[in-house]
């Protein structure tokens, strides 16, 4: 029996059947695996989930008996741990020393076909943003408390960094940890917003403030939470992904160990900015993802939707607005296919350096993309666009996404000022550094 013929961008480029210069046998066979854990664990449950507001209680540790939860870290994986956790392959029989982070692109993309960021940030947002700084900047003492119960799905944890009054604005945090008077622990006061993940989730990454004003001020810690003295969670209702768990958390004098400091005092804002690379990148993808869904979508229904005695693909101001959205939708995923290559070529400290302002960059115009898509298939779909069920079901609800791919991991405005300014930062380097080259008296040598 031959296989149904996909609707046109209903899937990225390389799977359409085009030839690609980035993939290889193993990134193949990994999507395969990809997609059939996805439609086995998240993609045929999303409406009724969403609908429902939640997702079932055991999502999370379905994804953790199938060690799907992994593919959330940035490549490379934490291959020590792993294997020392007795976790060699994931799923398909990858190994762990393999993944790179086209593997993570894959991953990403999968589970996003879902048409919809919530179901799937309610397991995967946690681990992919709360762990990492842990393993990359925290002590060996801090992981061997933390890591195992963390990577093995026993313990769950947040990133908890916005708050009511800092969002974007991170170097304005004011959630403070003060020393207690014996030295042993911090007592934290303050209050986080939106934090995905939160209310499930036994620990929080957190940004706090244990010196003066300013970024300089910055730490992070690894805060508990569930089951804490002091700490006040409650969810929070949003527009879009409404069962990923977003969370209001309040903590009055909360205890923390001085051992759970992650790095060293005033190194927080460093290694915020760095996670938020990851964080960006994966944004990125998930909602070109979701934008495709709404696109493929509104194509199909404009194939059979018949008005004025015709399909309304045979309307040329239908298939006028299905190219603009379609143009654009391919542009951003090659762009990020681009970066996510360079991504395994690139030691990371490079990485952070060329690719953290183009990465903002990519993370704004994923949300300008989704607004594009979503709002044409709404506006295509006509009535039943507005309609929280039927054919326009799915337009609806990733129409309602728009303001979480846009806000969340940096606000589209800051994302756009803040790749200039790396841009503008990176080529006066290079021109001073070259200058320098330049001056210096030939036949000399630094000794």
């Amino acid at each position: 029996m031959s296989k149904p013929i996909p609707v046109p961008f209903s899937d990225p480029p390389y799977l359409m059947g085009l030839p690609s210069a980035y993939y290889n046998e193993s990134h193949r066979k990994w999507q395969k695996t990809c997609r059939a854990l996805a439609d086995e664990l998240l993609v045929p449950y999303v409406s009724e989930w969403e609908a429902a507001g939640d997702v079932p209680e055991d999502l999370y540790s379905k994804f953790t008996a199938a060690n799907f939860l992994i593919p959330n870290l940035s490549a490379p994986l934490p291959i020590k741990w792993l294997k020392k956790l007795g976790i060699h392959e994931l799923p398909g029989g990858l190994k762990v020393e393999d993944f790179d982070y086209l593997h993570t692109l894959i991953y990403v993309d999968e589970l996003a076909r879902s048409g919809s960021l919530g179901p799937s940030g309610a397991v995967t947002v946690g681990m992919a943003f709360g762990l990492p700084p842990i393993l990359k900047f925290g002590s060996q003492a801090l992981q061997e408390k933390f890591v195992p119960e963390l990577l093995t799905g026993k313990k769950r944890i947040c990133i908890a960094v916005t708050e009511p009054s800092a969002g974007s604005d991170v170097a304005n945090i004011a959630t403070t940890a003060v020393k207690s008077k014996d030295g042993k622990h911090y007592i934290v006061n303050g209050t986080k917003k939106w934090i995905t993940n939160g209310i499930w989730s036994h620990y929080a990454s957190m940004a706090v403030r244990t010196g003066g004003d300013g970024a300089a001020g910055l730490s992070m810690l690894v805060v508990p939470l569930l089951d804490t003295p002091g700490v006040t969670m409650r969810r929070i209702k949003v527009g879009g992904q409404v069962t990923s768990g977003t969370t209001f958390i309040e903590l009055d004098d909360v205890k923390v160990p001085v051992e759970n400091l992650i790095g060293q005092e005033g190194q927080g804002m460093k290694f915020i900015m760095q996670n938020f690379n990851h964080e960006r990148l994966t944004i990125s993808i998930s909602v070109n993802r979701i934008s495709r869904v709404a696109l493929s979508d509104a194509f199909d229904y404009c194939m059979k939707r018949e008005a004025f005695g015709k399909t309304l693909m045979e309307q040329p101001v239908v298939r006028h607005r299905l190219a603009k959205c379609g143009a654009d939708l391919e542009a951003h995923w090659a762009w990020i296919e681009q970066y996510t290559y360079c991504m395994t070529k690139l030691s990371e400290t490079d990485a952070n350096r060329e690719l953290g302002g183009l990465t903002a960059l990519a993370k704004a115009q994923a949300g300008r993309v989704l607004e594009l898509c979503a709002s044409t298939a709404v506006l295509l779909h006509g009535g039943n666009g507005y309609t929280k069920s039927g054919q326009g079901e799915v337009a609806e609800r990733i129409f309602r996404e728009i303001p979480g791919a846009r806000i969340p991991g940096g606000s589209e405005d800051v994302m756009l000022d803040l790749a200039v300014r790396q841009l503008v930062k990176n080529f006066q380097k290079k021109k001073k550094d070259l200058e320098t080259e330049m001056e210096r008296p030939a036949g000399s040598s630094k000794l």
